[in-house]
């Protein structure tokens, strides 16, 4: 259980945050995402603690969550109808072939930059 008193600095003399280890932070504290599911907003305050643990894949070979204190959580924001209207504008944009101009009814991948047509003109061919 030594990986657990690496991570566990209630008092946050070692990291700056008070940081617990993964799944052991205590009540009132939530990630941006579970602030989110709870329709909640962080509302500009700092980061209150954060969660660590060990991961390989990582250079620094520890993944951080950030904590926010619920209590002082704003509830979030309603879409208005112009912010409806410009995210309906932007899909409709990744949806639309820039060379043909095509709208399409999937988004155009990033990586190809056009639609399926305009990328490979000649086809695949099954022979």
């Amino acid at each position: 259980m030594a990986a657990y008193g690496k991570c566990f600095d209630p008092s946050g003399a070692r990291f700056g945050v008070p940081t617990y280890p993964w799944r052991f932070a205590p009540d009132g504290y939530a990630t941006r995402r579970q602030l989110r599911a709870a329709g909640l907003r962080a509302g500009g305050q700092p980061v209150a603690a954060q969660v660590m643990r060990r991961h390989r894949g990582r250079r620094a070979g520890v993944q951080v969550a950030y904590l926010y204190r619920v209590d002082r959580a704003k509830p979030v924001r309603p879409m208005t109808t112009r912010k409806w209207g410009a995210l309906a504008l932007a899909m409709l944009a990744r949806r639309t072939c820039p060379k043909c101009r095509i709208t399409y009814s999937y988004c155009i991948p990033t990586s190809l930059g056009a639609c399926l047509l305009c990328t490979y003109p000649e086809g695949q061919h099954a022979t």
